[in-house]
């Protein structure tokens, strides 16, 4: 067991106008299964490389073990399976390497074959062994579950577990419950460290959100009732200042010692304005000190159109080939107004072939096959390589407005400067989200989302769930994150 330690980590990519970190200080456990948290942008992959030395930096990293990052730049995917782990891992005996590919349900026979032969999520397994063959390193890695199946996550979290001295970035709620101890967020205005998974972390972050919210609405009533104590403290010192300066002898009692009198009164009534002045102003400044790393403030909206026919699209016995292999058979689904479906099933099963088909591509099929007439389709693929430009260029090539665009985008975390990058500098969780936000911004009868949530942040799904659940729109879903299927889905197909 040791310790890696940051000290003052300050860090700005070349030509940015703001720090990524600065004067981070904060301590981790070798040991500790520590899952990553945070909005997407804030840096959680930036840290993982400043860690691997990718970057220059100032302050200190300071630890006494080797760092290990997933996933790996494979040069030459045409090796053999066997090769590439040997590359990773050298002189590893072959017994300890089935027996890691056994945890993960992977056969023997993968490690002779090519590697880009391999599916995505055999890859990502065959990688992940390879990695925690390596001893005396410590593990880092980044978004492992995005080219996994509901099946391939589960196994993967097992695995994990039975681990120690990783960190690792993912936004699958249940993937993070189910294999760390531990749990590091980048906040909007700080980093923390604490223990216990993502849903303990995530508990106690909504009581302190709820404790600073309930604190900031009596700090507010407390300076507007301060206020206007000390408006009525000033005029009521004014009037006794204008007294002690002069007066009317027809109307002022001609008192020798009035005036020293009113001198008193005077100097009273402005003490006590400033003494209420004293106090609204500590009462802003505690006030300012809150709501600093509260991430959710406004909902997000939708307008889903109502479709005049009860069903909207109806399948019936479908069955789905490409050159002459069978992709799925016998699907039936109906999905009616107002109803969210999801399409749940291991990697090439047919999900995304079946969102084609009710999208209006051309796929060879037999069976019954029912679209509603005139039916408008808002569709979030899976792949959003190849965007670029302004998100305003990108707005207006989707036919949506820019200002609800960038609205929309703001809900979901993207700060005010990054409205303005080039969406090619985004992450890739921001690309997602503009494509997210684009569909969120379009009046249709029907929103069909191909694995939507691949590298959105935790708060962001938890945003985007509490919408489904409150707009009801017509819905079908190709999605792995079982949190989110459980809380938003009427109905689940298994292909």
């Amino acid at each position: 067991m040791s310790q890696i330690n940051i000290s003052n980590l300050t860090f700005a990519y070349d030509g940015a106008s703001e720090n990524v970190f600065e004067n981070v200080s904060f301590s981790i456990d070798t040991d500790w299964k520590l899952g990553f948290t945070g909005r997407n942008g804030r840096g959680k992959t930036t840290f993982m490389k400043l860690l691997m030395k990718k970057y220059e930096y100032s302050g200190s990293i300071s630890s006494s073990v080797n760092f290990e990052y997933f996933p790996y730049d494979i040069q030459d995917t045409s090796m053999l399976t066997m090769y590439i782990i040997d590359e990773i891992c050298p002189d590893c005996e072959n017994w300890r390497i089935l027996k890691e590919l056994a945890k993960l349900d992977i056969n023997e026979d993968v490690l002779y074959r090519p590697f880009f032969t391999l599916s995505n999520g055999e890859q990502t397994k065959i990688l992940i062994c390879a990695m925690f063959l390596k001893e005396n390193s410590f593990m880092l890695i980044d978004e492992p579950t995005n080219h996994l199946d509901t099946k391939g996550r589960i196994l993967l979290s097992k695995y994990l577990n039975s681990k120690k001295g990783f960190i690792l970035i993912s936004h699958d709620r249940d993937f993070l419950d189910g294999c760390t101890d531990h749990t590091l967020s980048i906040n909007r205005n700080n980093i923390e460290v604490c223990k216990g998974n993502f849903s303990a972390w995530y508990q106690n972050k909504q009581m302190q959100d709820n404790s600073e919210i309930s604190q900031n609405q009596k700090l507010k009533k407390d300076i507007k009732r301060l206020e206007k104590s000390f408006r009525q403290s000033a005029e009521w010192s004014d009037k006794a200042e204008k007294c002690k300066i002069g007066f009317d002898p027809a109307k002022t009692e001609k008192n020798i010692n009035r005036r020293p009198n009113e001198g008193a009164k005077s100097k009273k009534m402005m003490s006590r304005a400033k003494a209420i002045q004293s106090r609204q102003s500590e009462k802003i400044s505690e006030k300012s000190s809150l709501l600093k790393n509260i991430e959710i403030s406004d909902s997000l909206k939708l307008s889903p159109l109502k479709y005049h026919s009860g069903n909207l699209v109806a399948l019936r016995s479908i069955s789905i080939e490409y050159d002459s292999k069978i992709i799925c058979r016998n699907v039936n689904l109906t999905l009616k107004n107002g109803e969210c479906v999801a399409l749940c099933g291991k990697n090439g099963c047919g999900k995304s072939s079946i969102i084609r088909l009710i999208c209006g591509e051309n796929i060879k099929y037999s069976g019954d096959f029912y679209k509603g007439s005139q039916l408008k389709i808002s569709y979030v693929p899976q792949n959003i390589s190849g965007i670029s430009g302004s998100i305003a260029d990108f707005a207006m090539k989707s036919d949506v407005d820019e200002s609800l665009l960038k609205s929309i985008l703001f809900k979901l975390g993207f700060e005010r400067n990054q409205l303005s990058k080039d969406i090619s500098e985004l992450s890739e969780g921001q690309r997602k989200k503009v494509i997210l936000a684009s569909s969120l911004c379009t009046q249709a009868h029907l929103y069909i989302w191909d694995e939507p949530l691949n590298f959105i942040d935790v708060i962001s799904r938890i945003q985007i769930e509490n919408l489904i659940k409150v707009y009801k729109p017509s819905m079908i879903l190709v999605e792995h994150d079982n949190a989110f299927i459980k809380n938003v889905c009427d109905n689940i197909i298994n292909l």
